[in-house]
């Protein structure tokens, strides 16, 4: 009897071991973490926190903080959502090592992967100690930048590359006439300059050297799974891009309407009694566009704080898929994420020649996202193409600046 309880008890201290190390503890704190990309490690910081039974996550580029939906472990593996971009980090911890893969879903049934591992307590980005940058010049400015160009001068600037450089750690974004690419953070090593970002749904990695003789960069750009493009670029303080009034206007003759549905099925149209006499601020946007995320973590709380002045907003999205059974939720996630107030309904595809048929008074749809500012008379004053986010420094302090003088203006109107 005793040799049987002996065994017993033997078995059950077994189980409780196992059972502990379904609950494996992960580290808190600070995490160098890398996605092995067809250009190579392509790395970004993690900060993790023990919050209960799940764990708070932030994403580290530059400045920004990106908060991450709350990780869990299910059995050995630490799950790191954004379900807004329908993506994850999975890995197992092992020491100081997680170890697994980012996995983004591509169709309904399809899920591209990419080997992922974060380092507990290393803090550096691409060099631990990239030493002092070849030669004096700095990077720190405006570059006239062209992508999908290998060699030669630049001719035709499709973006402005604005950086800041510290020492050996360079800063900043590249601006297009449809957006930023968010927070980049890298390092001069040498001759070549190294710069990464990820965001749950962008993964950027761009290299390239410097050529101090005329000042230029040349280099390579990878992206996401498969995508990649040479890049080059010059210095120019005065490179500049498009004016974003002018890509996107009204067609002659045309007057801007629109009837869409909110996830519950409520039609949404601009002639609705809550926009009589009101401005209102129009955001094509989509769930799954990043930029749009900015515009919203700015526009949401703008909202909250003047819509006693007669100021309406009201989000158009444009998704992956028309059908309200999977796009609707991502709007309504979206909408719990960011605190919005105000209607966003789903105006259709994001295939911008679709979102352009859609809104047959636009010219056509060049970016997401597009805002467009309408007075009490419901007359399109003006239309702004693209997003100039945080990770820009002073011209989202100027885009700001030039957002509020407007609603000024518009709401001093009779």
């Amino acid at each position: 009897m005793k040799k049987r309880f002996a065994i017993t008890a033997s078995l059950l201290l077994s189980c409780s071991f196992l059972f502990g190390q379904t609950s494996t503890a992960i580290k808190p704190g600070v995490y160098r973490a890398v996605l092995k990309t067809r250009g190579g490690d392509l790395p970004f910081g993690l900060d993790i926190q023990p919050a209960g039974k799940t764990y708070t996550v932030f994403a580290l580029n530059g400045t920004e903080r990106l908060k991450m939906d709350p990780a869990t472990l299910e059995g050995d593996s630490l799950h790191i959502p954004m379900a807004l971009f329908e993506s994850e980090l999975v890995a197992k911890p092992d020491g100081d090592v997680l170890r697994g893969v980012w996995r983004r879903r591509r169709t309904a049934r399809q899920y591209q992967t990419m080997p992922f591992e974060a380092r507990y307590g290393v803090t550096h980005r691409f060099a631990d100690q990239p030493g002092k940058p070849a030669g004096t010049t700095s990077l720190t400015g405006k570059w006239a930048t062209e992508f999908g160009k290998a060699k030669g001068a630049v001719d035709t600037v499709n973006a402005v590359g604005v950086f800041d450089q510290q020492g050996s750690r360079v800063t900043g974004t590249f601006l297009t006439p449809t957006g930023d690419y968010r927070y980049l953070a890298g390092d001069v090593v040498g001759d070549s300059l190294f710069l990464s970002c990820f965001d749950g749904t962008h993964a950027f990695l761009f290299k390239a050297k410097h050529n101090s003789a005329n000042n230029t960069l040349a280099g390579g750009f990878w992206s996401g799974f498969t995508g990649y493009e040479p890049w080059v670029a010059r210095f120019d303080p005065n490179a500049a891009l498009p004016d974003p009034a002018s890509l996107t206007y009204i067609r002659p003759g045309q007057t801007f309407a629109f009837s869409f549905p909110e996830p519950n099925g409520k039609l949404v149209s601009l002639n609705d009694p809550r926009f009589k006499d009101k401005v209102t601020v129009i955001q094509i946007l989509g769930t799954w566009c990043p930029n749009c995320m900015d515009e919203t973590v700015f526009l949401s709380p703008w909202y909250k704080r003047n819509r006693s002045r007669g100021v309406e907003v009201v989000g158009l999205a444009f998704e992956k898929t028309a059908e309200m059974n999977e796009s609707g939720p991502k709007i309504e996630r979206m909408k719990q994420r960011f605190g919005i107030d105000y209607p966003v309904v789903l105006a259709g595809t994001n295939d911008k020649a679709e979102a352009s048929k859609a809104l047959p008074a636009l010219n056509r749809v060049v970016a997401f996202p597009t805002t467009l500012f309408v007075d009490k008379k419901g007359q399109v004053r003006h239309i702004h193409t693209g997003f100039s986010g945080p990770g820009t420094g002073k011209y989202y302090d100027q885009y700001v600046e030039e957002f509020n003088r407007l609603i000024d203006k518009l709401l001093s109107e009779s």
